[in-house]
């Protein structure tokens, strides 16, 4: 791991300073755009990697953020209950212009609008976590407790359910 050295990671980092944590992002020289190869890069657990993902109520056009445990699967229906509309998974161009961040590389901070967030519960099973930092390379470990005051999100299950039978 090396200390910070892409503009969007450097972003991300001087968002966190900027917010009085010590959390230090670094670069990776493996891919972390997905859970497994975050996890695989980093040597954790694929729970503990934060996916951070852009979604858009319908009707109103409004970007949502929700941070998921890198092992479970967003129920739109249950997300669609929290936002009060119909979601959908947000286009790659929604996401830039909402966030400032490419797919693959969205931070859960230092975005270009306040997004409304939502924060698996799950993520609270783990005392440390890896989130993306602006880039497919670059990571930050931080808390549950620390990403829930980052985000300002609201903590819920959103995980879809497995198919009975």
């Amino acid at each position: 791991m090396v200390e910070v050295r892409s503009p969007q990671a450097q972003r991300v980092q001087d968002a966190l300073a900027s917010l009085g944590l010590d959390l230090r992002v670094v670069e990776l020289p493996g891919s972390t755009r997905t859970a497994e190869e975050a996890a695989r890069a980093i040597g954790c657990a694929v729970g503990q990697i934060v996916k951070s993902l852009v979604f858009r109520v319908v009707a109103t056009d409004r970007a949502l953020l929700v941070a998921a445990s890198g092992v479970n699967r967003v129920s739109l229906d249950r997300l669609a209950e929290l936002a009060g509309g119909s979601v959908e998974r947000a286009s790659p161009d929604f996401v830039r212009a909402r966030t400032g961040f490419a797919i693959g590389g969205v931070p859960p901070v230092a975005h270009v609008w306040r997004l409304e967030s939502f924060l698996d519960e799950d993520l609270f099973a783990y005392p440390t976590l890896w989130a993306a930092a602006g880039t497919p390379h670059a990571v930050f470990a931080v808390t549950p407790q620390q990403l829930q005051s980052l985000t300002r999100g609201v903590v819920v299950r959103i995980k879809d359910s497995p198919p009975a039978g």
